[in-house]
């Protein structure tokens, strides 16, 4: 924030892939994961600021995923909508997610998974403190006199920074919709608590764009996964890339 609130141009460069870098990147980086290996030094760390040091193929049964500043296109326009990011990734699956929203004074904690022995949870803090949150439960299709959600149009958060055409075809079929452009991981802090039903990504996205905010979500009670259905992974950290995926605010992609 010390960086984001100055009154001179935010610093910036281009990385390899021609997305933006700024100082503040790098500063959250050298914090977070410096704390994190001196708190937990046998949990490798996989950063989006940091080389990779995962072997082609290698499934570490624990990693931490780390985006130091998700959105840094928000971060630079200083709309406020960028997150830093953080998920322990357990054999492939995200079990503990901490999404934090500087800018907006929030912190979202989720904690779900086998290894937690029935221990889900997921919170928002804000300056009113701490409350527990949960999905909205959207059920298209279902009785209309029996449940509200089926009588209200899709409520879907969106990429301010990556639209596409994808995104268009697949909400055809929906009929009416409410449609919120939010930046960075935010989105899926939204379906947490219930703020929007889906938040449908047919886009590029890589591990620490996605892992905290995966187990956030399903700990709030909802459902990430591939277009087809099948789960959302991170078991081989070398591969960054994410297929396209769903985030729904109920257990089970419903069918249109």
């Amino acid at each position: 924030m010390d960086i984001y609130q100055r009154d001179s141009p935010l610093q910036q460069q281009l990385k390899g892939d021609s997305s933006p870098l700024t100082e503040a990147d790098l500063a959250a980086n050298a914090i977070l994961v410096a704390g994190l290996i001196a708190h937990w030094p046998h949990i490798p760390v996989l950063s989006e600021e940091n080389l990779n040091q995962f072997a082609p193929g290698e499934q570490p049964p624990l990693y931490w995923a780390v985006d130091p500043l998700d959105g840094t296109k928000e971060f630079i326009k200083r709309n406020g909508e960028f997150t830093v990011n953080m998920a322990l990734v357990v054999d492939g699956e995200p079990q503990i997610g901490v999404v934090g929203a500087p800018a907006q004074g929030l912190m979202y904690v989720g904690c779900a998974g086998t290894q937690w022995q029935g221990a889900t949870m997921a919170r928002k803090r804000s300056a009113a403190g701490w409350v527990d949150i949960g999905v909205s439960g959207y059920a298209p299709g279902a009785d209309s006199n029996a449940d509200a959600n089926a009588r209200r149009p899709l409520r879907v958060a969106m990429s301010r920074s990556h639209p596409s055409p994808e995104l268009a075809a697949w909400l055809a079929p929906w009929g009416a919709i409410e449609a919120r452009d939010v930046g960075s991981s935010l989105k899926f802090c939204l379906v947490a608590e219930g703020a929007v039903d889906v938040y449908p990504r047919l886009g590029p996205t890589c591990i620490w764009d996605t892992a905290a905010g995966h187990a956030l979500v399903v700990a709030a009670g909802g459902h990430v996964c591939q277009m087809d259905g099948a789960p959302l992974r991170y078991a081989t950290p070398a591969q960054t890339l994410n297929p396209f995926f769903l985030v729904w605010g109920q257990r089970a992609a419903p069918s249109v």
